[in-house]
């Protein structure tokens, strides 16, 4: 009977008005940690998936060189697939014409990673077989020909058999582009174009579990010319997921210290609404192991609810986050396992034992004398169990995260920010006070600042709740404004390489007269950075494969007057008299400082340039960019071609096959599909963010509303004491209003100042982004915070105020 006595007493207590916010706090760090955890497992399988059909494999051991016979037979003895290719170029000839190609020839199992799309006249292939030759689309044009006519590749005749729709392999430098060609690698010898001198390169691909891939590295040691390339080494498209699954991160720890501190306000005031009876039943006979009983079930009830709840509300919250991102998502989607649902409960749990621990231990601990004594007796009390209660999420914590910049940078941020927004609050309240003259209000500055401590802990709780409602949002604006500016909808989609000097007023001119959006015209020479200061890198570095990637391959260098309009310069001035400007991550990478004297490598001929300035360049734009741009005096009598960019839609694809019909030397680099596919994703994305976005905005308005309820409450016995003395209904009323109103008004105007500092730090340390002010923030954020405000007390007061009948 006294069992069940206990348990039905603890159900009863779960459902008081004060525990709700509890499970509702619970239940969303376990939500946001499950979804959180499930779609990172997710988007990292899109990460290295993606890394992988880039490759066409697993691993690739690119090569200047064919490999031996035995080392061949080395890799075969290991238990992974393996495809070779041969890359070379080569003249072709139909009947009509002839152009130089740049041609793959591939194995029947290539790709290993990836798919491959052929189109032949009656059906979709997906490997090359021997005696075909499959053409890009503009070869068609260019060499006149259709499907199932001869093309002469060498001493070879092969068979036109379709079109290459897409291949995984996918070819960022736009300097080395011709018209591509696949055929099968068994045909390379018959057709004799690979012959000692030749320009050719080799890729052997590997497809097998980690173990067997990390074999086949352990068997074979590249040389000079040869390099192992795998997902994390290769060039790789997933910046803009890797700064999106930062912001996700970001977002729930911020909803994990919201739901945090709900958790932690609830608790205290349940605690002390609850001191006085647990004392009467202690008075009365219960003994502390009882107590112990007591709480013990409700909060088993409270994780058992919160967790069912939790995982639920994640699971469905993770389908919402990944709904956008459906086609960006390998399909069937890799199961994220058991994790998430044993770390969501598992933070919970650790985010609960402090918040709800602390408390409760000071409550089983409050003595019966508390029936007599104020609460403030048994607040005085301590626990050496509350430490460590304190010290095992924080412990977690550093364990799990401790090389987490953006994390760490945050936290930092808001304790200072709590404590300056807490100070600053109260000394304006304080100034506000010696000024004002209206009663009601003068009685509200004076109820706010009669406990400093009290009234800055509100106001800094407040002021913080604001501020991180406002860097969730402004921190998800910027990022999409940055990827917006980054590859905007009217971005370049199509290079043209190639174009002699002759020729370059004519196609410019040709381009203008189609209204095609375009770039200026850029030259480019190929050369080599070889020298800093007077030593040689290769002196410096002795070892090539320990060189920068810069110093280990030819550059596209450039001249120009003056700084390209995408460009911008951070330190110095625009090079004169023999000077160059060098990119800045180049600059970081190397060391190179104003007023370094390099030495380049062009066509055998070595010159110098002293470094006048450092420009910030963004790679991301689709717009020509270089390491390094000359004062024309300098290199413009050097042999050179021109680049030139512009956009192109996708109804205009005949202006792409007359221009490469009519300048057939230039090269064209068709960008359209990988340029709409990044549009693609950035749109799903940002639906995502928007998404975890709102939840955390929800979560912050439950720490509101709770830290506003239990304010409210704690006013009810002042209420009734102001009556007591002989004031109305009305100036009660107007006092509260008064009361909230300026508090959130405050409070939302520090938010905005620690919002523009701590968003100030997130840009430029946290997500490297250029820091900018936002002032549409400036009149909100108050606006709003006002607003909250009045809505809660207004929902709350009628029945703070139901005791007063007049």
């Amino acid at each position: 009977m006294r069992k069940t006595l206990v348990w039905r007493w603890a159900w009863r207590e779960l459902f008081h008005g004060q525990l709700w916010p509890v499970v509702a706090a619970l239940a969303l760090i376990i939500a946001c940690v499950f979804a959180l955890s499930a779609l990172a497992g997710r988007i990292e399988s899109v990460l290295t998936q993606q890394g992988r059909s880039m490759l066409a494999a697993d691993l690739v051991l690119r090569s200047n060189q064919p490999l031996a016979p035995q080392t061949l037979q080395n890799f075969d003895s290991i238990d992974v697939e393996r495809s070779d290719q041969t890359r070379f170029g080569t003249m072709a000839f139909s009947d009509n014409e002839m152009q130089l190609i740049s041609v793959k020839a591939v194995e029947s199992n290539y790709p290993l990673r990836g798919a491959l799309e052929l189109e032949s006249a009656d059906a979709m292939q997906d490997s090359v077989k021997p005696g075909e030759l499959w053409l890009e689309e503009r070869l068609f044009t260019l060499l006149d020909v259709g499907l199932g006519d001869k093309v002469d590749v060498g001493d070879l005749t092969l068979t036109v058999s379709g079109k290459i729709i897409s291949e995984p392999e996918l070819s960022f430098n736009p300097f080395s582009q011709m018209p591509a060609a696949m055929m099968h690698l068994s045909d390379v010898s018959a057709a004799g174009v690979v012959r000692p001198g030749s320009r050719v390169s080799y890729r052997y691909f590997f497809r097998g579990d980690s173990s067997d891939l990390e074999a086949v590295k352990t068997a074979y040691t590249p040389i000079d010319g040869q390099r192992w390339i795998d997902e994390n080494t290769g060039d790789r498209t997933g910046d803009m997921l890797d700064r999106s699954r930062g912001y996700l991160s970001l977002t729930v720890v911020l909803v994990i210290i919201m739901a945090a501190a709900t958790l932690l306000l609830t608790c205290q005031h349940y605690v002390d609404s609850r001191t006085q009876t647990l004392a009467m039943v202690k008075s009365l006979g219960a003994q502390r192991s009882w107590v112990r009983r007591w709480l013990g079930r409700q909060l088993l009830m409270l994780m058992l609810m919160a967790t069912v709840l939790g995982l639920g509300f994640g699971a469905a919250l993770e389908y919402l986050l990944r709904l956008p991102l459906a086609d960006v998502l390998p399909s069937p989607l890799p199961s994220y396992g058991y994790l998430p649902w044993v770390l969501g409960p598992m933070v919970a749990l650790l985010v609960a034992l402090p918040a709800l621990g602390i408390p409760l231990i000071r409550l089983i601990e409050a003595p019966a004398m508390s029936v007599l004594q104020e609460q403030s007796a048994v607040r005085a009390r301590k626990n050496p169990w509350s430490w460590l209660l304190a010290a095992v999420p924080i412990l977690a914590l550093v364990a799990w995260s401790y090389d987490n910049r953006l994390l760490w940078l945050v936290l930092a941020a808001l304790v200072v920010m709590l404590s300056l927004l807490a100070a600053i609050g109260v000394m304006v309240l304080k100034v506000a006070q010696k000024r004002v003259k209206q009663p009601a209000f003068k009685l509200a500055l004076s109820r706010i600042t009669r406990n400093p401590a009290s009234s800055g802990a509100q106001l800094g709780a407040l002021a913080t709740s604001f501020m991180l409602l406002s860097i969730i949002w402004l921190l998800r604006t910027d990022l999409l404004a940055d990827w917006q500016q980054t590859l905007p909808q009217n971005a370049p989609n199509v290079f043209a390489l190639n174009i002699a000097k002759s020729e370059l007023d004519d196609y410019v001119g040709r381009l203008d007269a189609n209204n095609l959006e375009r770039s200026e015209a850029y030259p480019i020479i190929r050369g080599r950075l070889v020298g800093l200061n007077g030593q040689r890198y290769a002196d410096l570095t002795p070892d090539r494969e320990e060189r920068d990637e810069a110093l280990r391959r030819e550059l596209n260098f450039t001249w120009r007057d003056t700084l390209p309009t995408h460009n911008e310069v951070l330190e110095g001035s625009w090079p004169s008299e023999g000077g160059v400007s060098v990119e800045s991550g180049i600059a970081e990478r190397l060391g190179l400082r104003l007023g370094d004297e390099l030495t380049f490598n062009v066509n055998s001929q070595e010159f110098t340039a002293e470094v006048n300035s450092i420009r910030d360049v963004e790679w991301r734009n689709m717009k020509p960019n270089f390491y390094f741009i000359f004062d024309p005096a300098l290199v413009e009598n050097l042999p050179a071609n021109w680049l030139v960019s512009f956009r192109l839609e996708d109804s205009q694809s005949d202006i792409l096959n007359q221009l490469g019909r009519d300048y057939q030397t230039v090269t064209l680099l068709d960008l359209r599909t990988m340029s709409g596919r990044i549009q693609v994703i950035l749109k799903q994305v940002s639906l995502s963010l928007s998404v975890l976005a709102g939840l955390a905005v929800a979560s912050g308005l439950l720490l509101l509303l709770t830290l506003l309820r239990i304010t409210l409450a704690e006013r009810q016995r002042e209420i009734m004491l102001y009556r007591t003395l002989g004031a109305s209904k009305k100036r009660i009323n107007t006092t509260l209003w008064a009361e909230y109103g300026i508090m959130a008004l405050v409070s939302g105007c520090m938010a905005v100042g620690g919002a523009e500092l701590a968003m100030a730090g997130l840009l430029k340390w946290g997500v490297e982004l250029p820091v900018r002010l936002h002032p549409e923030v400036w009149l909100s954020l108050p606006t709003l915070a006002v607003g909250l405000v009045f809505l809660t007390v207004a929902w709350m007061l009628r029945g703070l105020l139901e005791p007063l009948k007049k």
